[in-house]
């Protein structure tokens, strides 16, 4: 299925400001978050739309690549990989953008992300693409690919403190991570995330210069990844631990590479079959003839018999392409179509018209041309 614009998205224009954009952000985020559309699948797969959206559009690099590439643009760049991440975690990824707002897990009376922060998290997983030929698919292959991740700062160690300095207590909420408000009518306390230090119950107070306090930089990654044979446009390949790290000690994500095939000149796919189209002269279809026929690693002759038909389909076992479980290989279907010569030499059509008369074919005399025939016809009538 392909990609939506991110504009469309996010129900804004090309020319929109980052405030536009965030504040766009948020109000689709609040529209489509699950905690409000309970058990609604679409609403989920827009929140997470709209979270891929905000990511190119709020970074300047990747919204520039966008603007002059499209989608094709953000190949490389280690997008996270948003269809296949918790909902909870993409929350937490852009709660910089709620802040002021209470934070949307207490918009929506999530109680925040209490304690989230306090264990080991896994890192996310990031996506990315690779562009196979259908001779890689055939034998399978391995692909260098290159992208760019964020990677633990090797400045600070992932600390986001300058070297030397160690993170301060919040003074929010006194290093516990949860601050407490009063319910209704004073009777219980609310306990939600402190909006000061997102759970952590430390605040960063000299920033390291590297990371500007993140703790993450990004850093450009390359690596080789074995493509299976058979694979489909659009499957993903999984590649362990390749993706952003965690935090707190937890490990990293995943990448993958997703498949995308490259055109070829004159064979298509369908499943595992391979189809052609074939020319052929119309004395060669009438007379039969050995015709040669394109195949993924050079050409093959097919025999094809007197009186074959314009759109005859003849099949060629086993020169398809692997099944990505079985392996056992597909056909390749070749279509024949009959071309018509365009100028004939005197010869040719002499001959031509001597083998009409033979069939008791109407055609048109050499020496009248349509309009005589067409006055002859209606001066008759």
């Amino acid at each position: 299925m392909a990609k939506r614009d991110y504009y469309e998205v996010l129900g804004v224009g090309k020319g929109a400001s980052d405030n536009d954009i965030k504040r766009s952000y948020r109000r689709m985020a609040m529209k489509y978050h699950p905690d409000k559309n309970p058990g609604n699948a679409e609403a989920e797969a827009k929140f997470k739309e709209c979270a891929e959206a905000y990511e190119v559009l709020s970074d300047p690099e990747k919204r520039k690549r966008y603007d002059q590439f499209g989608h094709d643009g953000l190949r490389g760049v280690g997008m996270r990989d948003y269809s296949h991440m918790r909902w909870q975690d993409i929350s937490s990824i852009f709660e910089d953008v709620f802040e002021g707002f209470g934070g949307i897990g207490d918009i929506f009376g999530m109680g925040g992300r209490r304690g989230r922060r306090a264990g080991p998290a896994r890192g996310y997983d990031l996506e990315t693409t690779v562009e196979l030929s259908l001779a890689d698919i055939a034998g399978g292959t391995e692909k260098t690919i290159e992208f760019t991740r964020q990677d633990t700062c090797t400045a600070c160690s992932g600390s986001g403190s300058a070297k030397g300095k160690a993170p301060g207590r919040c003074p929010t909420c006194g290093g516990s991570g949860q601050v407490q408000r009063a319910g209704l009518g004073g009777f219980f306390q609310m306990v939600s995330t402190c909006p000061k230090c997102q759970g952590a119950g430390k605040i960063i107070t000299n920033p390291c210069k590297k990371c500007r306090g993140t703790g993450l930089v990004s850093a450009k990654r390359t690596l080789s990844v074995k493509i299976p044979a058979g694979v489909h446009e659009g499957q993903g390949i999984r590649v362990a631990s390749e993706g952003e790290p965690g935090r707190n000690g937890g490990p990293r994500g995943d990448l993958y590479c997703y498949v995308r095939v490259r055109a070829h000149p004159f064979l298509m796919r369908d499943g595992n079959d391979l189809l052609s189209t074939v020319p052929v002269s119309f004395t060669q279809a009438a007379l039969g003839a050995t015709v040669e026929v394109p195949s993924l690693d050079g050409t093959r002759e097919l025999k094809i018999p007197p009186g074959t038909q314009h759109g005859s389909t003849f099949r060629i076992k086993g020169e398809g392409l692997p099944d990505l479980r079985t392996g056992r290989k597909g056909d390749e279907l070749v279509r024949i179509a009959i071309e018509i010569p365009k100028r004939l030499s005197a010869e040719q059509e002499n001959l031509l018209r001597a083998f009409a008369e033979t069939e008791d074919a109407d055609i048109m005399p050499q020496s009248s041309g349509f309009f005589e025939k067409l006055k002859k016809h209606f001066g008759e009538g």
